[in-house]
């Protein structure tokens, strides 16, 4: 009996063998990973779809949120907008405080100093088109307004800084313009700060009214 050559755990013989592995294949399963069935796809959609709708449904709580917070504050956002005859306008963003049995000018807000003409943000100026502002140029851009009260005039402050908080003037050095404003008495008075544009024949008037005081400037196309 011849000797027989020792193959391990295999039974075959070597030369039987590389016949064997070149014959053998692995079924397709175990090489490439199996495609989704449509079930599996129509699942994963349906959780996307709804991921993207709760998404959506928390921004819009979130931007909801954000305005009732603004409109319940005591001092709530304001608008004042000047549509002029080329089709340009102009609009100031802003908050408007309470008088709430407080003096006003001249002890809560003094005299002779910049003051942020509003409260919370900065008030906001924008312009697309250029103007004349009581006899000033302002070109078209975005701008923050102060103001100077005093008992018998008035200085509206441009500033060319913008983003700041209201009470962050941001100095003399980025003013575009100090314009002058004619001061009036109101017939009664006005609980809330209030900024507006009465339309005119050239454009509109600006005014700042508070309490007994109204400060206004002509504002129009240049």
């Amino acid at each position: 009996m011849s000797a027989e050559t020792p193959l391990g755990p295999l039974s075959v013989a070597p030369a039987t063998l590389g016949s064997a592995i070149t014959s053998w294949h692995y079924p397709s399963a175990a090489i490439h990973k199996a495609a989704p069935s449509h079930s599996n796809l129509n699942v994963e959609n349906m959780m996307l779809k709804q991921l993207c709708c709760l998404l959506c449904c928390l921004a819009i709580v979130s931007v909801s949120a954000c305005a009732q917070d603004k409109a319940s504050r005591p001092s709530p956002p304001a608008n004042a907008d000047c549509q002029l005859s080329n089709g340009k306008s102009v609009k100031i963003a802003y908050s408007s405080p309470r008088m709430k049995g407080r003096k006003i000018f001249g002890d809560l807000v003094p005299y002779g100093q910049v003051w942020r003409a509003g409260a919370n943000e900065s008030t906001t100026f924008v312009t697309d088109t250029d103007l004349t502002v009581g006899g000033t140029t302002v070109p078209a851009g975005s701008y923050t307004i102060f103001a100077v009260p005093n008992a018998d005039k008035w200085q509206l402050v441009i500033s060319k800084k913008t983003g700041e908080w209201g009470t962050a003037y941001p100095g003399p050095s980025n003013d575009l313009a100090r314009i002058d404003m004619k001061v009036s008495k109101l017939s009664s008075p006005l609980e809330n700060f209030t900024i507006a544009f009465d339309h005119a024949s050239s454009g509109c008037t600006l005014s700042l009214s508070w309490e007994s005081t109204k400060a206004s400037v002509d504002v129009s196309s240049k």
